[in-house]
């Protein structure tokens, strides 16, 4: 299949008094047509960093892109002209950000709002009759009930899964080719969390819209996504299929992302991983994960390892996976 999305060698600095920040260390991330891929790792691994690259909408400064290509559809992201990357904004990639409150303007009608978007990102010329059927079609698309009194609603008089129900419209009201969602349902209990997880499945699986999940939870990964990516401390680790990754990880932090998971069924405690996600000031030489790894060895801080294939369809950077190794 054809990639859509392929990101190469990204590193992304953050400029701060004390110094620079190293978050990203050379991100290698690709998406295929038609592909649900979930991207998991511990909060500041440099998740949605990633993804305010690919959408260019990195605050600058302090943040800033040192190295690495954006390829979406072969066009590199990183240099194209402010307008043209708008355009692929609207039409081509969407995101869904993980706070609706934040994402909405609390001054503007909803109405208001995703009109700007459909008429924005609309591929066809459109008069206000036709923005307004199409701002109801997809509100109604969300399960929204009477779609017409919420475009008069302002944000704070809907409830959180509603408020995230709008932003999934807006989202996929200009039928994007490749929608992020980043941690849709955070803000929202566990039951809404449910109900929004199934409706943006359903969605996108009907339209064949290709999906990043930016998400905390291997159990959303495990229902949502088809291959997924584990980062580590702005670096892609482990790469693999769905459920082959479930079934035998291979990076010893995938392996200790497992053994942390709850056990509902019981059998004792869930462990956890010693240490914490090292100081972007001062990152580890060599491999960032050494510090906590328990098979670190002497190369472990040398150099980095790189991201490479050591089997069908499964890439993981470890030096243990070497051959001979």
């Amino acid at each position: 299949m054809e990639k859509l999305l392929q990101i190469e060698g990204l590193k992304v600095e953050f400029k701060v008094y004390e110094g620079l920040l190293k978050v990203l260390n050379g991100v290698e991330l690709a998406l295929e047509e038609g592909e649900r891929v979930g991207l998991v790792g511990e909060a500041g691994c440099g998740k949605t960093t990633t993804m305010k690259c690919v959408l260019r909408i990195l605050p600058s400064p302090p943040g800033r892109i040192t190295a690495g290509r954006i390829l979406f559809r072969g066009q590199d992201l990183l240099r194209l002209p402010l307008q043209r990357m708008q355009r692929v904004r609207g039409r081509g990639i969407a995101m869904i950000f993980q706070d609706p409150t934040a994402a909405l303007n609390p001054v503007f009608t909803i109405g208001d709002q995703l009109m700007a978007v459909i008429r924005h990102g609309s591929r066809d010329a459109m008069n206000k009759k036709e923005i307004r059927r199409r701002a109801i079609a997809v509100l109604r698309e969300v399960q929204l009930p009477d779609p017409e009194r919420i475009l008069a609603n302002y944000p704070i008089q809907l409830s959180g899964g509603m408020r995230q129900r709008v932003c999934i419209a807006m989202a996929l009201s200009t039928e994007p080719e490749l929608l992020i969602a980043d941690e849709p349902t955070t803000s929202l209990d566990v039951t809404i969390q449910d109900q929004i997880l199934r409706l943006l499945n359903a969605l996108v699986e009907r339209r064949g819209t290709s999906v990043i999940f930016i998400t905390h939870s291997l159990g959303v990964v495990r229902e949502m996504a088809d291959r997924v990516y584990v980062m580590y401390a702005g670096s892609i680790v482990e790469s693999a299929p769905k459920g082959e990754l479930f079934s035998r990880p291979l990076h010893p932090y995938t392996q200790g992302l497992m053994r942390a998971v709850p056990k509902l069924t019981g059998g004792g405690i869930a462990e956890g991983i010693p240490g914490r996600i090292p100081d972007y000031l001062n990152p580890p030489p060599g491999c960032r994960f050494q510090p906590r790894c328990p098979h670190a060895w002497e190369r472990c801080s040398q150099a980095p390892p790189p991201l490479k294939e050591v089997e069908d369809g499964r890439q993981v950077a470890c030096f243990l996976y070497e051959e001979g190794a």
